[in-house]
Formats: structure tokens, C-alpha cells, sequence
């Protein structure tokens, strides 16, 4: 896991002028970016990633499908294209994103980790099979399709919601909606 440079936001969201390494960053809990990508099927199912074991901040934890930090100089979009290639190995276009907001999400995954992070999150449909995937296997260590219904239940099971990623409700709720509106 390579570190990154990355440009630091203000509170707002509005890049500083300032870059930094995404581990300074991450030491000293400046604002950043990154692109979140949730692929859904036609059948109503969300593609869930689990991160590597090797991972400094939730390691071996269901995540979104894909993500990654947004580099210098680099858009949200052009980041979300780059980062599903080198994720899950599946060549996607800009036209094929649909942005549905931007998050703050505030963790401290570890006492060295302060991740104040702007998600930029965008919705796209999935139409191949797993097994078309090739995972990267630094960061990836499994994929799955979970029913929309599925994973509705587990957000209301803290012993089962343990095994993901820690978000907050009204962004798994943003997700949510984004996904049911399209596939109704």
C-alpha cells in the first residue's frame, strides 16, 4: 500500500491549494477525498468488496464495492474509473457513473489514524458475473452480491453490521436510495 499524494480540503470540501501524503493526512486528520463506487445488478444486489487482511485501517471488513483516495490534481471521476480497474479489474468509463452526493465521513480507526474524508459517491450497474473480476489482491481479498433487502436487515444487526466497515446510517441510507431509485 503505497502512500499518495493527495490535496487537503477545508471543513467545506474545497480543495486548499495544500498536498500532503495521504499518511500525513491521515496522522494529522486533514481533510481529504476520495471516490466511492457502489455497483448494483438488475437483480436488486449491491457488490460488496472485503478488504485485505493486510489493510492499515479496517482490515478484512465487507466494504464498498470499490474506492479509493482521489490523487493530486486528480478528479473524483477519472479516480473512480482508475481505482475499479486496479480494485475488481473491470474497465468502466466516466458515462457510465452516476454521482449521487458528497459525504463527509469522520472515523478513527486507530489512535494514529484520524480519516476526516469527503466521499465523492458514485452509482453504477454491474453487468458482468464475480467471476470476471480479478481482485487486487493487496487491497481485495473476496467480492459478494448481497440482496438490496439483505443488507437492509443486517443495518439493523450490530453483531452482524460488525463485519463491515463502519459508516455512518445516513450514508448507507444515501446508498440505499440511490440504488432502489434506479432499479425499481
Amino acid at each position: 500500500m503505497a502512500d499518495e499524494l493527495i490535496d487537503i480540503l477545508n471543513q467545506e470540501g474545497i480543495p486548499t491549494g495544500e498536498i500532503r501524503l495521504k499518511s500525513e493526512a491521515h496522522q494529522l486528520g486533514l481533510y481529504h477525498a476520495s471516490a466511492h463506487i457502489w455497483f448494483y445488478t438488475k437483480n436488486k444486489e449491491i457488490l460488496f468488496q472485503k478488504r485485505a487482511n493486510n489493510k492499515d485501517t479496517f482490515p478484512g471488513l465487507w466494504d464498498v464495492s470499490v474506492a479509493g483516495h482521489i490523487g493530486a490534481g486528480e478528479s473524483a471521476e477519472n479516480t473512480a474509473v482508475r481505482e475499479t480497474k486496479e480494485e475488481i479489474g473491470l474497465v468502466i468509463k466516466n458515462e457510465d457513473l452516476e454521482f449521487i452526493g458528497k459525504y463527509l465521513g469522520k472515523k478513527t480507526p486507530s489512535p494514529t489514524i484520524i480519516d476526516n474524508e469527503f466521499h465523492f459517491i458514485y452509482l453504477c450497474q454491474l453487468k458482468t458475473t464475480l467471476d470476471s473480476l480479478t481482485l487486487q489482491k493487496e487491497e481485495v481479498s473476496d467480492v459478494t452480491l448481497t440482496p438490496i433487502n439483505e443488507f437492509k436487515n443486517l443495518l439493523v444487526d450490530p453483531i452482524k453490521m460488525k463485519t463491515y466497515v463502519p459508516h455512518d446510517m445516513e450514508y448507507f441510507d444515501m446508498i440505499l436510495k440511490g440504488i432502489t431509485n434506479r432499479i425499481q
